[in-house]
């Protein structure tokens, strides 16, 4: 990653555990950072709590921020530059309230106790709407968005309702219409 002497080229550590990873449809905007140097992947990691992890409308992955709830998710760990991060953030949906990068804690060996837990961040579906997708979907979920999962999303192109965002996707899901 390019070394930029100010504090916004710190890099950030950013846990994917949905289609910014590896092999799944969004890893092309992580992998065009990785290739501009604006991110290095660092491993799998797992969250250190258990959080609940759902698929919503168009089988979009959402974690909720419901520590205590769920399960431990396993994903990947990268660390993105601050243009890096903007990208992301675009994608995501920050900016319209769709998901919200809070804290997590991770660890890299879910099976030692002896390990230190890392500070990053992750995207978390929007606090005005995840506890009722948590509820809506029986208040079952994943510890792992997989090839599985993969097979029920639908590409932003693709996806019916054209003239609706994705928030009003939401909520007529979290509504069950």
């Amino acid at each position: 990653m390019a070394d930029i002497s100010d504090d916004d080229s710190k890099p950030h550590l950013i846990f994917s555990y949905g289609t910014l990873k590896r092999g799944f449809h969004n890893h092309k905007l992580t992998k065009e950072l990785i290739d501009q140097d604006d991110a290095v992947f660092i491993g799998p990691y797992i969250t250190r709590h258990t959080y609940p992890l759902v698929c919503g409308p168009h089988g979009l992955p959402y974690l909720i921020n419901l520590p205590g709830s769920g399960h431990r998710i396993r994903g990947e760990l990268y660390a993105v530059s601050t243009r890096g991060l903007a990208r992301f953030d675009e994608l995501e949906g920050t900016s319209i309230g769709h998901y919200e990068r809070l804290p997590v804690q991770l660890l890299v060996n879910a099976d030692r106790d002896d390990v230190v837990p890392v500070e990053a961040e992750a995207y978390f579906a929007h606090r005005s709407f995840g506890e009722a997708m948590w509820e809506r979907k029986g208040k079952e979920g994943l510890s792992e968005f997989t090839e599985n999962e993969a097979k029920g999303y639908v590409k932003r192109q693709d996806r019916p309702h054209q003239g609706r965002n994705i928030l009003e996707d939401v909520r007529h899901f979290v509504n069950g219409e």
